[in-house]
This record gives C-alpha cells, sequence and structure tokens, in this order.
C-alpha cells in the first residue's frame, strides 16, 4: 500500500529538499547508487566485471528543463564512455538511457531527444557496446519505441525496456521479440492509474510470466529483470523449455539489491548484469527503490531511527 504513496513524492519537490537534507540520506543512498561521478564508479565496473558479473550504467537524473541541461546529459554519457573504452570490456559494460534526460518532456522534445541520445548510440558502438532505451511513465512510451525502431536502423544492437504491469506490454513484447532484438522485462517502477495498469501484486507477477513467455519463445535476446526469486526459476525452466542455452538471455538486477545473488546466477554460468546508476541527481531513482519493495523502505527507516 506504501508503494503508491512513495511514487507520489518521488515528484515532490519539497520532499526531495528534506529527504536530500536528512543526514542519514546519504549513506543509504550509497546502498543503491555508489558513486557521483564517472571516476567514483570505474571501481566499481572492474570489480564487478573481474567478478564475472556485468553491467549496465545508469547516469541518473530525469527532471530536465532547458535544452541546455539535455545536452549536459549527453555529455554526462559520452564521458563515461570514454572510460569505458580504456577498460575494453566491450558488451559487459553496456548503458541504459532514460530519454526524458535528454529533452524528451521539451517542446519538441522527441526530435531533441533523438538528435541527443544517437551520438550516445554511436559512441557506444564504436567501442564495441550497446544502450538501452529505459521506458519510463506510459505517456513517453509512443515516443520511446518510435526512438527505438529509427536507432535501430543502424544500431540494431540498440536495446529497449517494456513493464510488466501496463495493460499493452503482452502486445509490445510480440511484436519486438525478433530476431535481433534486446528487449528488458521489468515489473515497473512508476504510479500509473488503473486505466492502463495492473495495480495488485498478483495481476502484475502473472503479466511478468506471460510476457516473458512470449520473449522467451521469441526471436530476440530476453533480459530478465527482477529479483524475485520465483521469476528467476520460472525464467530457467521457460528458457530450457524454449531451447535457450544461459547465454541466449540474461538477468539483470539493481545495485546494491540481492548482490550474492548476482554472483550465484554467474557462478552458474548465466549470463547476469547489475544495473548501476551513478551520479547526483538521485533522487527520484532513490524513492522508486524504495517504492518497489517494502524490505527496502524498512532498510531506510530503520537507519532514519538508528541515527536519530
Amino acid at each position: 500500500m506504501l508503494g503508491p504513496v512513495i511514487l507520489a513524492a518521488s515528484r515532490s519537490d519539497r520532499l526531495r529538499r528534506v529527504v536530500s537534507a536528512a543526514p542519514v540520506t546519504k549513506p543509504v543512498v550509497n546502498r543503491f547508487i555508489p558513486g557521483e561521478s564517472v571516476d567514483q564508479i570505474v571501481p566499481i565496473i572492474v570489480d564487478a566485471t573481474s567478478k564475472g558479473l556485468e553491467l549496465t550504467m545508469d547516469v541518473v537524473g530525469e527532471d530536465i528543463t532547458t535544452p541546455e541541461q539535455a545536452a549536459a546529459a549527453r555529455d554526462a554519457y559520452l564521458e563515461l564512455i570514454e572510460h569505458l573504452k580504456a577498460l575494453d570490456l566491450g558488451t559487459r559494460a553496456e548503458m541504459s538511457v532514460k530519454l526524458s534526460m535528454f529533452g524528451q518532456a521539451l517542446e519538441g522534445g522527441h526530435e531533441l531527444a533523438l538528435a541527443n541520445v544517437r551520438p550516445v548510440v554511436e559512441a557506444a558502438a564504436a567501442i564495441g557496446t550497446t544502450v538501452t532505451l529505459d521506458a519510463e511513465d506510459h505517456t513517453t512510451l509512443d515516443s520511446m519505441f518510435a526512438i527505438h525502431e529509427e536507432l535501430r536502423k543502424d544500431f540494431p544492437q540498440t536495446g529497449c525496456v517494456i513493464q510488466a504491469y501496463l495493460f499493452r506490454t503482452e502486445d509490445d513484447a510480440r511484436r519486438l521479440a525478433a530476431a535481433g532484438s534486446r528487449v528488458r522485462l521489468v515489473k515497473g517502477a512508476y504510479k500509473e492509474p488503473a486505466s492502463v495498469a495492473h495495480q495488485e501484486k498478483p495481476e502484475i507477477d502473472k503479466a511478468y510470466i506471460r510476457v516473458l513467455r512470449v520473449l522467451m519463445e521469441g526471436d530476440g535476446y530476453p533480459m530478465v529483470g527482477s529479483h524475485d526469486p520465483r521469476i528467476v526459476e520460472i525464467a530457467q525452466e521457460l528458457a530450457r523449455r524454449a531451447g535457450r542455452k544461459p547465454g541466449d538471455f540474461e538477468f539483470q538486477m539493481l545495485y546494491g539489491i540481492r548482490s550474492e545473488e548476482h554472483l550465484r546466477l554467474a557462478r552458474e554460468g548465466h549470463r547476469m548484469r547489475v544495473y548501476t546508476a551513478y551520479g547526483t541527481d538521485w533522487y527520484g531513482y532513490f524513492m522508486r527503490r524504495l517504492a518497489e519493495k517494502p524490505a527496502n523502505l524498512l532498510f531506510f527507516l530503520r537507519s532514519v531511527l538508528t541515527k536519530n
């Protein structure tokens, strides 16, 4: 029940100021966001890949209000790519981007976002890696999918994200599950109305499994974004039934959540990619992590009580 409340809070400027100013916040945020600069995040990348893990990197930040901020977001990813080039990791370290950071919500936002994200996708391809377009709230998805389709004309390895709780997603999955596609399936972490999305966890879980089956039985490359042990087991079984080997799909989990499970899956021979965010504009990302799982909220509240 607290999830929708926290998601609403993620859009509150007043609560942003309160949470950001609380002395206890920063140590807790570090659980999910291990650095603010690319220099701080490079050792995290090196350590994770040395353990057999893969990563998708996210420079946090969404509330872009000017074209100049959108250009700065683009440049932050280009700086990251320069550091990844030196590490020579190929697809073991890719990037995830939110088109809202690239100006999608501004006037002429669709064209602006495409113009800003294209150089990032191009630079990623030049060092042997790729980019995945993150899904945001349902009002942005038609634009995101159109940009994804446009980018794939020149960079077919460009991935995208679909969200199981949306009613539209099963149809989107059928369309996207084509040869050469890369599709990450997540449950969904935005506050969506009942007119477009399932609201109850059992229904979301059922939808997730239906969509996952579509992806596993398709010709693309599924990316299973879930920490749920039951979903992980079902994904392995669906992959087996579809004739997929461990390298024919991958698991993705967030940095700071179920870290031992990351390592276990990697040891078993699965591709295990850790979604690793960094940057200073962490509030929206952090609040969605709290909303996704009661244990995350309890962790935060326990830290607050301990520090007081």
